[in-house]
């Protein structure tokens, strides 16, 4: 028997979650069946169950590689060049996330995770721990800020962040509902907001 190199096996779980996410975005997680995630894979049923036990196992696949992507970026752009503006932070993660939701349909996956994740609390504690990761990045960008004078020293660092972090998914929510036509203007909006 030929043996099935770790690439093969990255390929073909990437094919399942693609599937996953076009059934999902579709038709919602619950009205979505594995029977719908086989057709739309091409797949045995089979190939799909020896990658994932279950559809909650998909769905929290997707879930947590939506949250890590959003960690990631976050953390890259809060990292990169510290001393940047905090508008200007946030308006880089505003262009990213919609390029990925332009790709891969992150915002409308992200909101269909977050009510996922009041039923599912092992998807929750997953997604806390996500969030703890962002607000310690986006923290540190705050005292940065803090110690330059450009934000108010009287609030504490975490408050600041957490309000930060409070706009990221009112963003992803709008770009869901509305489409990205109407949200043109905020990445320059948060510019102006915080320069």
């Amino acid at each position: 028997m030929p043996k099935v190199t770790h690439e093969y096996r990255d390929a073909r779980r990437d094919q399942i979650l693609s599937a996953a996410r076009r059934c999902f975005l579709r038709d919602g997680f619950h009205a979505t069946s594995m029977q719908d995630l086989f057709t739309e894979s091409g797949l045995s049923s089979g190939a799909v169950y020896s990658y994932f036990a279950s559809k909650d196992d998909v769905i929290t696949a997707i879930a947590e590689e939506n949250m890590r992507d959003v960690v990631a970026l976050i953390h890259d752009v809060a990292g990169s060049q510290p001393g940047r503006p905090a508008g200007t932070v946030l308006a880089d993660i505003f262009t990213i996330v919609q390029a990925k939701d332009a790709q891969h349909g992150l915002a409308g996956l992200a909101v269909l995770t977050w009510s996922e994740a009041l039923r599912n609390p092992a998807l929750a504690i997953r997604f806390a721990e996500l969030f703890a990761q962002m607000r310690a990045d986006l923290t540190e960008v705050v005292r940065n800020h803090q110690r330059a004078g450009n934000l108010p020293q009287e609030v504490p660092a975490e408050s600041l962040a957490a309000v930060i972090i409070s706009i990221v998914p009112g963003y992803i929510l709008q770009l869901a509902t509305l489409g990205s036509a109407p949200l043109e203007g905020v990445p320059a909006a948060v510019k102006a907001l915080w320069p």
